[in-house]
């Protein structure tokens, strides 16, 4: 039997975490669409059972792949949007032709959207006809929510509407619980930000500093974040929850995160193919951002320095150190 549209979760995207959550979702007997714009990734999870970005995970058979977002549209009212920064432009530029004033987004985006630094949520109100939006992050790592392990995220939204429906579809306890909240600017720079401060952990480990140092660098990562998310309007607090805090614990020290992977890979010196993760992505846009508003992030421009290699590990952690003990 066909679920209804509205107790339908139609996920964008069929990368590690898009395809993660449908298959957590669907495990717990929800409804769910994935999209995916290549006909080709399209056919093999229809016929495989295998996405190509997660292959050792099973896709159950009631996950409904398509290629066309217009049936996605018709299928879901509930959509999330779990694309990568550079995509997501031409993704809601797409969803634009297909959604109307009844659908509900929420975006699970840990970077400001390429290439003029907006918020994805706004992107969503420039670019598409929906009327009510947010956004959800947290400590849910693709594999641990795949795996049923215990995981939680947050769903931030101005509009109450937005943060129940969230709530009444994806909070699937124990294995995801979702939390709510109100301070949309917050928790995505928050989510941003810890992913720029996983690749400086990545560094500080890479390069194998000790714990007490790695301490200081995750409470003045803390400190930093929360002026840059005050100075935008956001809560300062709202870093220390879960999209900032819980997600930059949990991430920095997964081998297979890309943003501490390519932090630990600088610091030994491995030649690497690209240095465009989302949270390297964020860190220079998140720079920018601060620089516009005046706030000074030592960590951040530290780590900004080094991935544009102007700089080395060893001399971008004297210049941080010197200037936060001037600051703080």
């Amino acid at each position: 039997m066909t679920a209804a549209r509205g107790d339908t979760v139609g996920i964008v995207g069929a990368g590690t975490f898009g395809t993660a959550l449908a298959v957590a979702l669907a495990r717990a007997g929800r409804a769910v669409v994935l999209y995916t714009r290549t006909p080709a990734v399209a056919a093999a999870i229809a016929t495989t059972r295998r996405c190509p970005r997660l292959p050792d995970v099973e896709v159950p058979a009631s996950v409904r792949v398509v290629d066309d977002a217009r049936a996605l549209a018709a299928a879901a009212r509930f959509l999330v949007v779990a694309v990568t920064s550079t995509d997501v432009g031409a993704r809601l530029a797409e969803l634009g032709g297909v959604v109307d004033g009844s659908h509900l987004i929420v975006h699970a985006i840990g970077a400001l959207a390429a290439p003029d630094d907006v918020r994805v949520s706004e992107l969503i109100e420039r670019t598409t006809p929906v009327l009510r939006a947010g956004v959800l992050a947290g400590p849910a790592l693709p594999r641990d929510l795949a795996g049923g392990q215990f995981a939680s995220m947050v769903v931030a939204s101005a509009f109450d509407e937005v943060v129940t429906e969230a709530r009444r579809l994806l909070n699937l306890p124990p294995a995801l619980r979702l939390y709510g909240s109100h301070d949309v600017v917050g928790v995505e720079l928050a989510s941003a930000l810890a992913g720029a401060y996983t690749a400086a952990l990545g560094l500080a480990d890479g390069a194998g500093v000790g714990v007490g140092p790695r301490a200081v660098l995750i409470t003045r990562a803390c400190a930093e974040a929360a002026r840059l998310i005050e100075a935008m309007g956001g809560a300062a607090r709202t870093f220390t929850g879960l999209a900032g805090l819980g997600n930059l614990l949990v991430r920095a020290g997964a081998e297979d995160d890309p943003d501490y992977a390519l932090g630990r890979a600088l610091a030994r010196g491995v030649p690497l193919p690209s240095r465009t993760t989302e949270g390297a992505r964020a860190a220079v846009t998140a720079l920018r951002l601060a620089e516009r508003a005046r706030v000074r992030m030592p960590l951040l421009r530290g780590l900004a320095a080094v991935l544009a290699g102007r700089v080395s590990v060893a001399d971008a952690a004297r210049l941080a150190a010197d200037t936060v003990a001037d600051e703080e």
